[in-house]
């Protein structure tokens, strides 16, 4: 059992930055994989970026290559998305997930966090 709380997100100007982080507590952290996804206003939610429960490995989401960097601290139970040259597309409830293995499929993820709202001004 994973329980998952977000923070970090706001308003920011197109090109700024932010740093969101997604808390978790329960001992299967640890051997979670994790995943950042997010949902926009009458869209489907979509994969944004997933680690490896060590941290070794990635992967991204085309539209956030380059930008965006997933990270872990496994001894502080928490997961970051540094999101840098912010666009107005990436306004959205960015929300992380844990599951036991790296996917961009939502439905491989089994706990969810509740949200945090992220919007970018143009």
């Amino acid at each position: 059992q994973v329980q998952l709380v977000e923070s970090g997100g706001g308003l920011v100007q197109a090109g700024g930055s932010l740093r969101l982080s997604c808390a978790a507590s329960g001992r299967t952290f640890r051997n979670s994989a994790m995943g950042w996804f997010r949902q926009a206003p009458g869209k489907e939610r979509e994969f944004v970026t997933t680690i490896s429960w060590s941290g070794a490995a990635t992967d991204y989401a085309d539209s956030v290559k380059g930008r965006f960097t997933i990270s872990r601290d496994n001894a502080k139970n928490t997961v970051y998305l540094q999101m840098n040259s912010l666009k107005p597309e990436d306004t959205a409830v960015y929300y992380c997930a844990a599951g036991w293995g790296m996917s961009d499929d939502s439905r491989k993820y089994d706990w969810w966090g509740q949200g945090t709202q992220v919007t970018v001004s143009s």
